[in-house]
This record gives structure tokens, C-alpha cells and sequence, in this order.
């Protein structure tokens, strides 16, 4: 119940912020903009997906779990031929169009990557450290991380690097392979950086280091920065922060609300919600802590990942620490599927609580 509702009440905040962040764009005699009614519609759906999902026995998910994998292979693929990217990337192909809806299959892929890779080290934890089954695993993990960041979305790649680190982990992998990891990435790093980075992605890192040769790309930070600063301790107000309500910062509902709740909340308003997100992560580590097996904890732990790595990728990226990697904050930035999805990963975790409780009883 805790985590239920720390989400719904974090869902609710960021619907706030997204009616605050689109007041400006409301024309004559109008009272909600259409980002706040579909964030609305998505809370409402989130809910139910998460109380449905929740019935479930999260056991279920393993013996369907080829059938999963194999749609998020699809999915990816399709948008390669049907995909569409923002308009200041018409060379990514991250979205996908299904009648008036529009979605980022990532998101979807995420929950199912978290069922697949969880099944993955469940079935192997009493070899998990032989050589062939970590190889095993890093070709499993490859698999999204390499569709996504091909569609042009590097930060959801990130993402999923990170959840598959984590469950790794978690499952028991021996430290060394990951600083094995590590050193391969450090060494791969030129070949990256030359082949696989977009010439985009490179000047978003150069933008950082030399924000005066690359105004354009780094402009949207520079406002978000700007607009933190503005809002010192106790912010300007709500529905009255200069920036915010001036449209002044790009894309101020999606990426960068943060900056808007620092602007208008102030530094009070954003330690209150790092502290929702911390009590969420605290309580999803609880639950996987006391799962009655592996999967359930690990599926905890997947989500958890999920949302920390948002969180921190978010923040810092709002916050000019690092290049934008076009990552939302969960629950709060402006995104109807994405929510929807979130939740139902949430109706994951609920489901693996409920097991605890029935152990409890028992």
C-alpha cells in the first residue's frame, strides 16, 4: 500500500507541474492543456494497470517469458521501418504511431527486458559465475541496449545498461567480471566515440566543455540552469515562476521539469520530491530484500534500477552535470504510455509484496 501510494501521490505532483508548465500555452477560455488531460487519462490508466498486474502471481511471467522476449525483438525492429524521431532528431527512430497514439516501444521493452533478464539469472544462479553463462547474459543484455541505441535513443540505452548491471548483481555475478566490464568499455571507448556516437551525441558532450562554441545545443540547459537559480530556497510561487510561465525553457513539461519545480517549489520543492523518489526506492528494497525467491527479488530489483538511473540521469542532466540524454523523470514529466508503463511495472512490484504478506500469514 506504502508504495502504491507514494506513486500516486508522486503521479499527482507532476501533474501539477505539468498544468503549470503549459498554463502559457493555453489559449482564450481554455482551462487544461492537452498534456494535462492525457497525463490525467495515463494516471488513470497507470492505476488500473497496476491494481490488474498486482492479482497476478509474478510466477506466471516465467512461463511465458520467450513469447515476451520475442515481441520486444519485434517491436524494436518495426521501428526501424515505421519509427519517427523528434523534430530536432529526424534521424532517430524512437517513436512509433498506433492511430492517435504515440509511444516509445523502449518503455514497453524496459518492463519486458526486466521479466526476460530476471527469468535469465533465475535459471542460471547455481552457475551463474561460469564464464559460459555470463556471456550468455551479456548476449541477452545486448540485445535491447543495441536495438535502442541503433533507433538513436543513447540514454534509454544507458538505461537498460543499468538495469541489467544491477540484476546482474543482485543474482550474484562476481565482481570481477564487472570491472572486466569496465576496463572493456574504457578501451572501446575511442572506437565509440568514432563509430557508434552520432555527430549530435558527440556535440552534446563538447557543449559542456565549450558552451560558447555550441549555444544551440546547449541552450536548453543553460535555460533549465537559469531557471533553478531563479527559484533560490522557497521558489517564486506556484503558476509564477518567470521562466516557467514565460515558456523559456524547451520542452519545460518533458525533460526539464525538474528545473521548473526548482524554479517555482525552490530547493525546499525539490528535496521533497528526491525524498519521494528516495522513500520509493527504500520501499521496493524492502520488498525485494524479503521475496520469498530470486525472480520476485530480482524483478523488485530491476524496477528499482529502472527508476533510480531515471531519477539520477534526469537530475543531472538538468542540473548541466551532463550531456542531455532526452530522459524523463519518472512519474512527474509528461508522457502518457511512459506513465502507464511505469505504473505497470509498479503493479509488478505489488505483486511480488503481495507474496510477501501471504508468506507472513502462513
Amino acid at each position: 500500500i506504502l508504495l502504491f501510494s507514494l506513486c500516486v501521490i508522486t503521479s499527482a505532483f507532476g501533474l501539477l507541474m505539468v498544468y503549470s508548465a503549459t498554463r502559457y500555452t493555453l489559449k482564450d477560455g481554455a482551462h487544461f492543456s492537452r498534456e494535462f488531460i492525457i497525463m490525467l487519462l495515463a494516471i488513470f490508466l497507470g492505476i488500473i494497470a497496476a491494481l490488474f498486474l498486482s492479482y497476478f502471481d509474478y510466477q506466471v511471467y516465467t512461463k511465458f517469458w520467450p513469447v515476451i522476449a520475442v515481441f520486444c525483438v519485434i517491436i524494436m525492429l518495426v521501428l526501424f521501418k515505421w519509427g519517427t524521431g523528434p523534430s530536432s532528431r529526424p534521424d532517430a527512430r524512437t517513436w512509433l504511431s498506433i492511430g492517435p497514439i504515440n509511444f516509445q516501444p523502449s518503455e514497453l521493452v524496459k518492463i519486458g527486458f526486466i521479466i526476460t533478464f530476471g527469468v535469465h539469472l533465475d535459471k542460471v544462479k547455481e552457475k551463474i559465475n561460469n564464464i559460459f553463462s555470463i556471456l550468455q547474459l551479456g548476449a541477452h543484455a545486448a540485445v535491447p541496449i543495441v536495438l535502442v541505441a541503433a533507433t538513436g535513443d543513447m540514454g534509454s540505452a544507458l538505461v537498460f545498461m543499468v538495469i541489467a548491471i544491477v540484476m546482474m548483481f543482485v543474482a550474484g555475478v562476481h565482481w570481477g567480471y564487472f570491472l572486466g566490464g569496465i576496463a572493456l568499455v574504457g578501451a572501446a571507448t575511442p572506437l565509440i566515440w568514432t563509430y557508434v556516437l552520432k555527430q549530435l551525441q558527440k556535440d552534446r558532450f563538447l557543449a559542456l566543455i565549450y558552451p560558447d562554441l555550441y549555444p544551440d545545443i546547449i541552450y536548453q540547459q543553460q535555460r533549465g540552469l537559469n531557471a533553478i537559480g531563479a527559484g533560490g530556497i522557497t521558489g517564486q510561487g506556484l503558476f509564477k515562476g518567470a521562466y516557467t510561465q514565460a515558456g523559456a525553457v524547451p520542452e519545460s513539461q518533458n525533460d526539464m521539469i525538474f528545473s521548473i519545480i526548482c524554479e517555482e517549489l525552490g530547493l525546499f520543492g525539490a528535496v521533497c520530491v528526491i525524498l519521494l523518489f528516495v522513500l520509493m526506492l527504500w520501499r521496493m528494497m524492502v520488498i525485494a530484500n524479503n521475496a520469498k525467491d530470486l525472480y520476485g527479488a530480482l524483478l523488485v530489483t530491476g524496477i528499482m534500477s529502472h527508476i533510480a538511473i531515471q531519477v539520477v540521469l534526469n537530475i543531472a542532466v538538468v542540473t548541466n552535470t551532463i550531456p542531455n540524454t532526452g530522459v524523463i523523470l519518472p512519474f512527474i514529466s509528461y508522457g502518457g504510455t511512459s506513465l502507464v508503463f511505469l505504473m505497470a511495472e509498479m503493479g509488478l512490484a505489488l505483486s511480488v509484496s503481495k507474496g510477501i504478506r501471504l508468506d507472513t500469514i502462513e
